[in-house]
């Protein structure tokens, strides 16, 4: 991965955050990684554990970002979610969301990106 596109990576991830915590979501935690997996982000909406992928991208030139979601991305993020939904003993709801960030970084603020926030996107 270029360092372009972790920076962008990166600023996506701190733009969905920013994003949900505007919507009452209670940050948990920021990338969560075990072996074989990563969640970006860990939230509360209410009473229901969310678990959150981010994609940021510069356009939609080669789909949308969601799109980028694959079979693959799926399986790591469900079993990273097993690991902590293990390790929590969390005992209530749980939702997979995908939180969609079209920026630039080329002079990007927050308030100049579009967000699209994709609530029960994967579904086992």
């Amino acid at each position: 991965m270029s360092r372009y596109n972790k920076n962008l990576g990166d600023f996506g991830e701190n733009v969905a955050e920013s994003y949900l915590r505007e919507k009452g979501y209670t940050i948990i935690e920021r990338n969560f990684y075990v072996k074989g997996g990563e969640i970006d982000i860990i939230c509360m909406d209410k009473d229901t554990l969310v678990f959150v992928e981010v994609k940021t991208r510069k356009s939609d030139k080669f789909g949308l970002p969601a799109e980028a979601v694959d079979r693959k991305k799926v399986e790591h993020m469900r079993y990273a979610a097993e690991r902590y939904y293990e390790s929590y003993s969390f005992d209530g709801e749980i939702r997979f969301d995908v939180v969609e960030v079209f920026a630039s970084l080329d002079g990007a603020t927050p308030e100049l990106c579009e967000i699209r926030h994709i609530a029960d996107a994967i579904i086992f």
